[in-house]
């Protein structure tokens, strides 16, 4: 079994990091998928956002809150995604709870419409459902 990457001493130290408080750090993300991305994650060994107690949250999201201005300070980003891959299925690929603020820019994408629906790609269950039983008159 491989050593936890966001336990592991010394990426607490790297040039990476951003901020702390007395739970959390935040840190410039090694693969940023945008100019700032980066992530918020108990210093603690913690595997879920829902295993996190009331105290822990409000400190989480302080965190969170102070790392925004932080980016939007160094990079003007225009807007931003918040992202928690909870769960293997959700693509979560260390067991350690941690959360994206990925900074988002007019441009980089054709069309930002719809945010994090468009994560997955043919997605629009609701929308077929709805069809589904409009067209069986289930309503």
């Amino acid at each position: 079994m491989r050593p936890c990457f966001f336990c592991d001493a010394s990426i607490k130290k790297d040039s990476q990091v951003i901020l702390e408080n007395d739970l959390f750090f935040s840190r410039f993300d090694d693969f940023p998928v945008s100019k700032g991305h980066c992530e918020v994650f108990p210093k603690k060994h913690i595997l879920s956002f829902f295993d996190l107690t009331a105290i822990e949250q409000k400190e989480f999201f302080e965190i969170l809150g102070k790392t925004k201005e932080v980016v939007q300070k160094q990079f003007s980003p225009d807007g931003f995604n918040i992202g928690i891959n909870e769960g293997n299925a959700a693509g979560r690929s260390i067991d350690h709870f941690h959360c994206h603020l990925i900074p988002r820019y007019f441009g980089d994408i054709k069309n930002p419409v719809g945010g994090v629906r468009n994560i997955l790609p043919n997605g629009n269950y609701v929308y077929e459902a709805k069809k589904e039983a409009y067209s069986k008159k289930c309503f």
